[in-house]
């Protein structure tokens, strides 16, 4: 039996890493409806402002493979600290920042921070949460995950009608500040660091692979000659044989035991299944998450606030459902909750791909609810059965390796999306098609291909099984009985 302080300690640890978590992933998205004010306010182009963006998906895909090690080498109180000071000073630096060099380096070192924060609030739960409660508690990182995202436009929307960009960054610095002071008082150590020596050439090696893709992918995008252009091309290049070699190194120190980033997760087949939903379900979300606003916002016409509003519900039903769906995945297990969940993500794709301008908001509305419920019944499922089968010591990795994985499949399916959509559109403008109903036409194209990915989703979802260490031992689909 568990003494209640234990358990009162351990649930203040998972709180104060869940809101930490929350704030850091809210200031991902809170920038996206801010980049035209900037542009004007900074004096840069589109292109350059972008940079905001990639810089921070760059950052995080090569910070998130170090975190695997980072965990086992350091006490949880220490990483902590160190991603919370970070972030806040990386938050302090954006909002005094007088050009957009010095915001770049600030949206670099919170992008740090933000980078350990989520492997670290997952392993800390796979630490502390026997198997049988982890669904329910996972069901919490899924509000942490989809309602932030889902505010973050809102209330930036909500602060420049008003006010400068820089209160966007000087709302969430008190929050931040906040966390880390309480953090700093209440946390205590829930891991035994390891005596590990990092293997100085993974760093590079990582950094140049799950960097270089995530770059080359992010510019995919907004190049007109596709693949074939040396800004693309010379970057992915780069990355397959970088990453290559960084595999090749990692199975080489794994019989040293010291590896920077553990591939061993990869034999527990349930991980590598959720790897590969997770994936699939993250390209079509981040695909969705840009294709949805340029449609209301440069066919539609609405604002940025507008767009903001409109979005809002569905994050808001992910937040609700997530503690739910965490309680029934306890109780029956992950397919009867995944599958649907895919159906439904692959429905409202589908029918995002039949939109038109005149297309009512009643109508939009409803499909964004129908997503936002798809993935909350996939996303704890999932990440719950893919994590819980790996034994104690892979858990640090299994985080890093999900959740860099995660970053990935973002960037490929917005580079992907959104070359499928400029691609169409450009064609349709040639013949004379108005721009309104060239890009309109685009973004069913892109919606379209993004069903079809999310087909694999319901394919592979129909496999996801408990984890096979789970205590109560149920098949999946019967009931657990109540002790």
């Amino acid at each position: 039996m568990t003494h209640p302080h234990t358990e009162a300690r351990d649930r203040t640890v998972i709180l104060v890493l869940l809101i930490a978590t929350f704030v850091v992933i809210l200031n991902e998205t809170i920038m996206n409806v801010a980049l035209p004010r900037l542009m004007t306010d900074l004096r840069v182009n589109a292109s350059t402002v972008q940079w905001l963006s990639t810089a921070f998906m760059l950052t995080m895909a090569v910070v998130i493979p170090t975190t695997g090690f980072l965990l086992q080498r350091l006490t949880s109180r220490a990483v902590f600290l160190t991603a919370m000071t970070l972030f806040s000073v990386g938050t302090l630096v954006a909002g005094l920042a007088g050009n957009f060099p010095i915001l770049l380096g600030a949206r670099i070192i919170q992008a740090t921070g933000t980078a350990i924060m989520l492997p670290l609030l997952m392993t800390t739960i796979l630490t502390l949460i026997p198997p049988e409660r982890r669904g329910a508690v996972m069901g919490n990182i899924s509000i942490v995950i989809s309602v932030a995202p889902a505010i973050g436009p809102t209330i930036s929307g909500v602060i420049l009608q008003t006010l400068s960009w820089r209160a966007m960054f000087l709302f969430v610095l008190p929050i931040a500040l906040g966390v880390l002071a309480y953090g700093a008082r209440t946390l205590v150590n829930i891991t035994e660091p390891r005596r590990l020596s990092l293997d100085v050439l993974s760093v590079p090696l990582s950094a140049l692979g799950f960097g270089g893709i995530v770059y080359g992918l992010s510019r995919l995008g907004d190049t007109p000659g596709g693949v074939s252009t040396p800004t693309v091309a010379v970057p992915l290049v780069v990355s397959v044989v970088s990453l290559a070699l960084f595999i090749a190194r990692q199975v080489a120190l794994q019989r040293r035991d010291a590896p920077l980033l553990d591939l061993r997760a990869f034999r527990y087949p349930m991980f590598t299944l959720g790897v590969a939903l997770m994936m699939i379900a993250m390209m079509a979300l981040f695909g969705g998450a840009i294709l949805l606003p340029i449609y209301l916002q440069n066919v539609r016409g609405l604002t940025a606030l507008q767009t903001g509003l409109l979005l809002l519900p569905g994050g808001l039903l992910m937040g609700l459902l997530a503690p739910p769906v965490g309680k029934l995945f306890d109780r029956y297990g992950p397919v009867w909750l995944a599958t649907p969940g895919a159906a439904l993500l692959t429905l409202a794709l589908w029918q995002f791909g039949t939109i038109t301008p005149g297309t009512s908001i009643a109508a939009l509305l409803a499909l964004h609810l129908t997503l936002s419920a798809g993935l909350a019944l996939l996303f704890t499922p999932v990440f719950t059965a893919s994590l819980g089968p790996l034994p104690m010591h892979l858990y640090s990795h299994g985080s890093a390796i999900l959740s860099t994985l995660q970053q990935v499949a973002g960037a490929a399916g917005t580079a992907l999306l959104i070359t499928i959509m400029t691609g169409r559109s450009a064609a349709l403008v040639q013949s004379a098609v108005t721009p309104q109903l060239a890009l309109n036409a685009g973004l069913q194209s892109a919606f379209m291909v993004a069903a079809g990915i999310s087909v694999l989703a319901v394919v592979l979802a129909v496999f996801t099984r408990r984890p096979a260490g789970h205590p109560h031992g149920a098949p999946d689909g019967h009931p657990v009985s109540a002790h």
